[in-house]
């Protein structure tokens, strides 16, 4: 039976209806038509549903709406605007890190978790930081420097 359920979205809370043991994706995208998080797999293993869930990137599409409660969610919409990227996703912007785009999204959620804990990271940690995120179109290098440009930049949000 679905709730009403409060979750702290990109700033704001947010109200949405859904069953408690539905998946955090489908809160967002369908209850709040937030379009950043993708369905991909299905299973956590692509990272197009990437979210950062206070501080840290999750998969919603694995994460039971329950079991979020009050924990700050931000998703790309979160970042920045057509109008005004953030400096993370202008440096993707930048570098032409995206081709069909779909993965995209998941990448620049989990840089941004990166770089949330490590502003300084090595091109190790970047590659690490993003081993579960798959991008079919085979950008992952300009996706890279993309990381490495905003980190450098100092700002990424």
């Amino acid at each position: 039976m679905a709730k009403s359920l409060t979750l702290h979205v990109n700033g704001r809370d947010c109200k949405v209806s859904a069953e408690p043991d539905s998946m955090l994706l489908y809160a967002l995208r369908d209850g709040l038509g937030l379009r950043g998080p993708k369905f991909g797999c299905g299973l956590a293993q692509c990272g197009a549903c990437t979210v950062v869930l206070g501080g840290s990137a999750i998969r919603s599409c694995v994460t039971p709406v329950a079991a979020v409660g009050s924990t700050p969610i931000t998703t790309l919409e979160g970042l920045g605007t057509l109008e005004r990227p953030s400096p993370l996703q202008q440096a993707f912007i930048d570098e032409q890190a995206a081709q069909c785009g779909y993965c995209i999204g998941g990448m620049i959620m989990s840089a941004h978790a990166l770089l949330g804990r490590k502003p300084e990271p090595t091109r190790e940690d970047i590659k690490q930081a993003l081993n579960g995120n798959l991008c079919r179109c085979g950008t992952h290098m300009r996706i890279v420097r993309a990381v490495e440009r905003a980190a450098k930049a100092g700002s990424h949000t």
